[in-house]
């Protein structure tokens, strides 16, 4: 895992663990486990994980981007931010 992904997926456990779960505990969550299944979020959550992702990483998230593959769990929204941030600087650079 590079740096900056291991910096994002550090960031969004902690927004999940202190604004969703009202923990500290790290260990009640993995970071692979489904925030769906487990019912930690619902869809509220997801725009409010969504307006965190965009203010917290700088990224811009559409609604065609709402989907379980990108909000499920840590490690999809890592991800997701991920491919964003490195999209967002290829199209910069392209220009």
């Amino acid at each position: 895992m590079s740096a900056e992904l291991a910096r994002i997926t550090a960031d969004i456990r902690t927004y999940i663990l202190e604004n969703l779960m009202f923990s500290d505990d790290g260990s009640v969550l993995a970071n692979d486990a489904s925030l769906l299944e487990k019912g930690v979020i619902d869809s509220t959550g997801v725009l409010e994980l969504a307006m965190f992702l965009e203010t917290q990483f700088g990224i811009s998230v559409k609604a065609d981007d709402l989907l379980p593959q990108n909000f499920d769990s840590v490690d999809s929204m890592a991800g997701f931010v991920h491919r964003a941030i490195n999209s967002e600087v290829a199209a910069a650079a392209a220009v």
